[in-house]
């Protein structure tokens, strides 16, 4: 009943992976997304992610690093490869908030935040002043 923003990016992974559950293959039956489309669609969540950082900060942290890196290197990646490649992009005060979201989504650390909970604000910050020059038009 309304527009859907992720429909962009899941259609490009249906696509990526060109695997059927059944019928022909998805490449047969639907046509590319435009990397407009693309681009508009995942960076449109970017202001509801910000809005979430408190309450679901590991998602939002590593959602955030896959949307960059999807901007900026035109490929969806998990989000575990996706924190990987932002780390190595990131300045040194920024790295600990990505690494402990990447060590809580792989199992290794508790899920807590109070010790970084301002970091993880300045980190959304600097991930979303990234995203914004390669998204014109949603600034």
């Amino acid at each position: 009943p309304h527009p859907s923003a992720d429909l962009a990016a899941l259609l490009t992974m249906v696509l990526d992976g060109d695997a059927p559950v059944f019928g022909p293959p998805p490449r047969d039956v639907l046509d590319p997304v435009p990397e407009n489309d693309l681009r508009s669609g995942i960076a449109s969540a970017v202001p509801e992610l910000l809005d979430e950082l408190d309450d679901d900060t590991r998602n939002v942290v590593l959602t955030l690093a896959r949307i960059w890196t999807t901007l900026a290197t035109g490929r969806i990646h998990s989000k575990n490869a996706a924190a990987d490649w932002a780390l190595e992009q990131l300045p040194p005060e920024h790295r600990p908030v990505l690494a402990r979201a990447q060590a809580v989504y792989l199992g290794n650390e508790p899920d807590r935040w109070d010790d970084l909970r301002p970091q993880t604000h300045a980190y959304a910050e600097y991930v979303r002043h990234r995203i914004e020059p390669m998204t014109p038009g949603l600034e």
